[in-house]
């Protein structure tokens, strides 16, 4: 099997590198709920921030995380104990998930309501991508985002990066048909499940960065012939990438740019 006929990617951590942004917007949103004289974020607080983007799965937790971390919690333990420190810093700070998604969501669209050229530019794509989604469409290869990140803000960056989406085809008559954002409000296996009801006998691949939702697509008995890669340059952890096994495909950068060919797909 040379190609995809639709490639389906995750967007941060696939396409689009975001941890400066991911920083300056969590610094806010933190500042805002825990500690709202705290001004500048101490030296080092983003150096130790980016290696734990993995852990999180929502943006809610960013700031979260940095509370956990201007309280004393250990990096290593955040990293090996997320899903358990939680409950006890949402209870020790006595706030909700959906107060803290609340400031996370405000930040941002004060920060591109006010200045969307600074807001782009602490984001950038990972080398050779968009040359190599370039030449995937040019190829004919359907090309579909499929993310937790906001619709219009995935359009922005793409436009910004010179990536046109065809705006005719099988999945819709506008490029924005091609965006599948945190506005669609469903699972990406139900997602991909759509996609694949609609467009019937064509071959999709799927790259994700994050392993919990590869493993979700592989529970899916009616999505076990999706191609699963595990883009190893993302949000994901050295046991993530061990744990990239029986059907998932641990892909690189460099494999991710050349021939689609030369990629490691499993079919097991």
């Amino acid at each position: 099997m040379a190609s995809p006929d639709i490639l389906a990617l995750d967007f941060d951590g696939v396409v689009c590198d975001g941890l400066r942004e991911y920083f300056q917007t969590a610094w806010r949103a933190y500042t805002d709920v825990f500690e709202p004289s705290a001004g500048a974020p101490p030296e080092g607080l983003a150096e130790r921030f980016y290696p734990l983007r993995p852990v999180v799965e929502t943006g809610w937790e960013m700031p979260l995380v940095l509370y956990g971390l201007m309280t004393g919690i250990a990096d290593q333990e955040i990293l090996e104990r997320w899903s358990e420190i939680v409950p006890q810093l949402l209870e020790q700070g006595k706030v909700e998930p959906q107060a803290l998604g609340q400031a996370v969501d405000s930040v941002r669209d004060r920060w591109i309501h006010t200045n969307i050229d600074d807001w782009l530019s602490y984001q950038r794509f990972y080398p050779g991508v968009v040359d190599r989604l370039q030449q995937a469409i040019a190829d004919g290869v359907e090309l579909v985002i499929i993310s937790t990140k906001e619709g219009r803000f995935i359009q922005q960056l793409l436009i910004q990066g010179g990536i046109a989406l065809p705006g005719d085809g099988p999945l819709g008559p506008e490029p924005g048909d091609r965006i599948l954002g945190k506005e669609v409000k469903r699972p990406k296996y139900e997602t991909l499940r759509l996609i694949k009801s609609s467009q019937a006998g064509q071959t999709i691949w799927f790259v994700e960065d994050r392993l919990k939702a590869l493993q979700a697509v592989q529970r899916q008995p009616d999505l076990g012939d999706v191609g699963l890669f595990l883009a190893d340059w993302g949000y994901n952890t050295a046991a993530d990438r061990a744990m990239a096994t029986q059907g998932i495909s641990r892909l690189t950068l460099p494999q991710f740019c050349g021939s689609f060919a030369n990629w490691p797909l499993k079919t097991e």
